[in-house]
């Protein structure tokens, strides 16, 4: 819901934003995304169209709804209808070959069952914030304990906001949950956030690593995780190796901080930079003071 918008509301959602931020990165995407009837046509799609996004609608009845209220202590989130779930459907075989996914969901509407309908080859990047919601009609959000799910199981990297977890969760506990090796994102806003790796053995502590955000003038924070997400992993996984940047973390940590930076000074999905602003962004960010 959008008081400012004309039509009362604006369309978010993680995959648009994550589907979004890899096109105008350069990347060839293509994305499946749950909308009903009135998001279907929502304008904010040819935003992803004419980004070379090959966008294909799945109708739902009803799809999810918030109310998002931003706060000096943080977002306040009221579920105005919590949507329905996202069904496996058959996908082109271009789609299936691609070597990297990001399933994203807001509501939970991506189910077990999108765990196995991943190839086994692709890495896989997880939303898990979308999963922790307690949705009820008509009420304020609530959060959900994490859990290993096929879903977090399958993934190879996860990605969380500090603002969707109960104060006091340890990350450390988190990255248990993951398959060995891989990676877990919490990011926390101002504060920065954390980088960990699931331990190769059951007794072995998680590796992680602090990273700092980029400066910026906050205007509208929606979908900087995702849009966070979505770079850091074009940077790990996708960087042409003919370019002369790097693919360690350290790197995609900083490339995937200046595309949330540049995001949140904005307001909805045209927030979302492109390859030259997040360029741009990260060479002003290595200037020294």
């Amino acid at each position: 819901m959008a008081t400012d918008d004309p039509r009362g509301w604006r369309l978010g959602g993680g995959v648009t934003y994550a589907a979004l931020t890899t096109a105008r990165l350069g990347l060839r995407t293509a994305a499946l995304i749950g909308a009903d009837a009135l998001a279907s046509k929502a304008v904010e799609l040819e935003l992803l169209r004419d980004a070379g996004v090959e966008v294909r609608i799945e109708e739902l009845a009803h799809g999810p709804v918030f109310e998002n209220l931003e706060s000096p202590t943080g977002r306040v989130q009221t579920c105005i209808d919590p949507g329905d779930p996202v069904p496996v459907v058959e996908l082109p075989d271009s789609w299936l070959v691609a070597p990297v996914w990001l399933v994203v969901p807001v509501a939970n509407e991506t189910r077990a069952e999108w765990a196995a309908a991943v190839p086994p080859t692709a890495k896989l990047g997880l939303g898990w914030q979308g999963l922790l919601r307690l949705l009820i009609a008509g009420e304020r959000v609530r959060r959900l304990p994490p859990s290993s799910t096929p879903l977090i199981r399958r993934a190879n990297l996860v990605s969380v906001s500090r603002n969707d977890l109960e104060p006091g969760t340890d990350v450390h506990d988190l990255a248990t949950m993951l398959q060995p090796g891989a990676h877990l994102v919490v990011t926390n806003g101002r504060a920065g956030g954390d980088l960990l790796v699931a331990p190769e053995a059951e007794l072995e502590p998680p590796q992680g690593r602090h990273y700092r955000p980029l400066d910026a003038t906050e205007v509208d924070p929606t979908g900087a995780g995702d849009i966070f997400m979505a770079a850091l992993v074009a940077e790990l996984w996708l960087n042409d190796p003919a370019e002369d940047s790097t693919t360690d973390e350290v790197a995609a940590l900083r490339w995937a901080a200046a595309a949330a930076a540049l995001a949140v000074e904005r307001v909805g999905l045209p927030a979302v930079p492109n390859r030259a602003e997040v360029l741009e962004r990260v060479r002003l960010a290595a200037r020294p003071a």
